[in-house]
């Protein structure tokens, strides 16, 4: 085995034994000062090793934080059938708070509700922070000297990110949203409906009986008042029904009273 092959097997167990992206200078680290190679040497051996895995199911990725193994992005779908937690969804107001931030670093909350229109949650910066995608690089010299933030080497690694260069211009992305606009235009209102409508097919239980009683009385009962009309669920019938029945009383009333005052008026005549 030769000197090369030899270097090429270390990197490789070491990229993998550490189960995080390595830097150029952490992994020259693991070397001794009498064997350690030069970096342009790591540099050419890291490159062979991604060259190596361009048929394998995993790839050599280079990051913000350095190099690592991953799964490619084409074959997640099956590997992620090896959890069953769904992967964690984040809110929009969070994904428009960090693609600001990530375009406009370093800047205040402040600034990021200009930009949105609306007020950032609490909740969001400290989402933000907790999981390490920004920090606090410093405080704007005004009034309440409020944090100013920009984004981190996680958030790259998290992003599949060597640097915020690899981001789309932002000239792109407007170009994508005339192009959606234009789209949504040319779409009848019902077309736009069915094409932001997602159809879930629900498992069918093959051992299921239809004539089985399924609902108590409880559920019947349910069933039997969502199953009126809607005027009647509203309320609007009960109130129409409140309404002539005091109609009723009233003209009741007025007709009780004629028949008194005929009384009187009789009585007084005899």
């Amino acid at each position: 085995m030769n000197d090369e092959e030899k270097l090429k097997q270390i990197i490789e167990g070491v990229l993998m034994a550490a189960g995080k992206p390595l830097s150029l200078e952490q992994i020259a680290k693991v070397f001794t000062d009498e064997e350690r190679p030069e970096n342009s040497v790591l540099k050419e051996v890291l490159e062979k090793i991604s060259e190596g895995c361009a048929s394998n199911g995993f790839e050599l990725k280079k990051v913000g934080s350095g190099y690592r193994f991953q799964v490619r992005q084409e074959i997640s779908e099956w590997v992620g059938r090896l959890w069953d937690e769904r992967p964690q969804k984040y809110s929009r107001a969070l994904l428009e708070t960090i693609s600001i931030i990530a375009y406009r670093q370093p800047l205040t909350r402040g600034d990021i509700e200009k930009i949105r229109g609306v007020a950032v949650s609490t909740t969001i910066i400290r989402t933000l922070l907790d999981r390490e995608w920004v920090r606090v690089v410093g405080h704007r010299d005004v009034p309440g000297r409020p944090a100013m933030y920009a984004t981190t080497k996680q958030f790259l690694d998290y992003f599949n990110l060597e640097s915020l260069d690899q981001l789309p211009a932002l000239a792109e992305i407007r170009d994508l949203e005339e192009v959606d606009k234009e789209v949504n235009q040319e779409l009848s209102l019902e077309e736009q409906v069915a094409s932001k409508m997602k159809v879930i097919d629900l498992p069918v239980d093959e051992d299921f009986d239809e004539d089985y009683e399924v609902l108590d009385e409880e559920g019947e009962a349910a069933v039997a008042w969502a199953t009126q009309p809607l005027s009647v669920i509203l309320g609007e019938e009960s109130d129409e029904n409140e309404a002539e029945a005091e109609g009723g009383e009233l003209e009741e009333s007025k007709s009780d009273e004629g028949g008194e005052q005929n009384g009187s008026a009789e009585s007084a005549t005899n």
